[in-house]
């Protein structure tokens, strides 16, 4: 294969491919590109055994479906990719005080952490009195969904 003049076989460009994906993989840390550079990999080892190009890209095709399918599942839930409550998801079970009365069909404030928050009920024909503690439901937009501790 020749590219921008100079030739390279097809494992260098297998092995080119791998170090790609393997950079954008480290670049994003999506666990998407990983396993496709592993299929970059065994085409790599495919094209120095004389395997003809057909059955390289074969070999990438079905590798990398196989390596996402059956091994990202058991990584993601080992790195626990995404299971980290950050920023206002923190929130979510929290509990905290009202200091301006919720009405139905209304919002009122919340102090959690230290902060307050505009806060509805999770019922919205509910009303929190003043004082009450609540716990938060989830979170719609910049508002705290809440309902009373028991």
């Amino acid at each position: 294969m020749t590219i921008f003049g100079i030739t390279l076989s097809a494992a260098v460009v297998w092995l080119i491919a791998a170090a790609v994906l393997a950079v954008i993989e480290a670049a994003t840390l999506g666990l998407t590109t990983i396993w496709f550079a592993g299929g970059a990999v065994v085409a790599a080892i495919s094209a120095m055994a004389g395997a003809p190009i057909w059955l390289q890209g074969l070999l990438f095709l079905v590798v990398s479906i196989l390596l996402l399918y059956f091994t990202r599942p058991i990584v993601k839930k080992k790195l626990k990719v995404g299971g980290e409550k950050t920023n206002v998801n923190a929130l979510i079970g929290k509990e905290g005080l009202v200091l301006e009365t919720i009405r139905p069909f209304s919002a009122g404030q919340v102090k959690l952490d230290g902060l307050e928050w505009s806060a509805a009920a999770a019922d919205p024909h509910m009303t929190i009195e003043r004082g009450t503690a609540v716990k938060v439901e989830h979170i719609e937009g910049v508002k705290l969904i809440v309902t009373p501790c028991a």
